[in-house]
């Protein structure tokens, strides 16, 4: 087995000072601009001098919505809740028809984020920690590890990451090099190995070596979904001869700028595995972060984190209003 160590070089930081780098502030409303822009253009338009809520107000709120890549089931629900909440009063001015699609917005992305303060690593959660992170090659699933790593490291975690992206061509070199940048360690066997044997590894080294937190990276794709739900259960399943209920989140990826193609990633994978959290890629160089809405509203998986940037730092844990005050604002 090809074991990279990496943990023993440490910044030299006093915890305080750790926790003041991990202490972020929330990104500004620029990260999100080519969104916000796109949508409050399109909903502008829908909305200037208007004053009543009708058939053909509706229907140009629903065309916003849908090429703000929101998607078509959720954009019908978003509409049944205004045309619900209007039943009495039609008339409304403008400002109050811009904060009435607001509100139903936010409600909607908030049912679907019930869990307050959103941490990283959830308070008294097992020791270790086992995250397993999916998503097909190219949404950034090797970069959020990294920079998911980072974030740990600087919380004063000690984190030991599972190379078990074996097919695809530098997966496991990119990951070594995200450690080096973290300054965490790293179990490989290189490529061409057998997946499931890496999570074994690193399960085992990370229980009996007490690091805080696992992260194991898997294949972004095989040739069929058989063979990607058959590799998933495998590593699964070894992962729970060291740790009963691990892995105890499985982390998707998914690239924001792909719009509807992310809904129908989700789609895959949450057939393929019981996926409890995602994160959203690039979304600071995309028009389509509404989709960000049809997907917590169609899979019910809050999206924990976006990237915000190709920085080390540039990993957010999501904060839905934040993001409603990002575009509407």
């Amino acid at each position: 087995m090809a074991l990279f160590n990496i943990f023993s070089k440490k910044k030299d930081k006093n915890p305080e000072e750790l926790k003041k780098d991990f202490q972020e502030e929330m990104p500004a409303p620029e990260k999100l601009q080519k969104t916000k822009v796109s949508f409050l253009s399109k909903m502008g338009k829908a909305i200037a001098g208007k004053s009543k809520i009708d058939s053909d107000f509706l229907d140009d709120i629903e065309e916003v919505l849908i090429t703000s890549d929101v998607g078509v089931d959720t954009t019908v629900k978003i509409i049944d809740r205004i045309e619900k909440r209007t039943e009495k009063d039609k008339f409304f001015t403008e400002k109050e028809l811009n904060e009435l699609i607001r509100d139903e917005m936010a409600q909607m992305l908030a049912e679907n984020h019930a869990v307050e303060n959103l941490r990283v690593v959830p308070e008294n959660a097992p020791v270790p920690y086992v995250i397993m992170v999916v998503g097909v090659n190219g949404v950034g699933k090797t970069t959020t590890i990294g920079k998911l790593a980072t974030k740990l490291q600087l919380e004063g975690k000690r984190v030991l990451l599972g190379a078990a992206d074996t097919f695809r061509a530098a997966a496991v070199d990119q990951l070594i090099i995200w450690a080096e940048r973290a300054e965490v360690d790293i179990v490989s066997h290189g490529m061409n190995t057998d997946p499931a044997s890496v999570a074994f590894d690193t399960i085992k080294k990370g229980t009996e070596d007490n690091y805080d937190v696992v992260i194991i990276d898997t294949a972004g794709r095989l040739h069929n979904k058989v063979n990607l739900m058959n590799e998933l259960t495998k590593i699964k399943k070894v992962m729970t001869k060291f740790s009963e209920n691990a892995p105890h989140e499985v982390l998707l990826v998914l690239d924001a700028s792909t719009g509807q193609n992310a809904i129908e990633q989700a789609r895959q994978f949450t057939a393929a595995t019981e996926v409890n959290s995602l994160a959203l890629t690039k979304m600071d160089g995309t028009a389509k972060g509404g989709v960000a809405f049809g997907i917590s509203d169609q899979f019910k998986v809050p999206i924990k984190y976006i990237g915000l940037g190709e920085g080390k730092n540039d990993l957010k844990l999501f904060d839905p209003k934040w993001f409603i005050d990002s575009l509407f604002n």
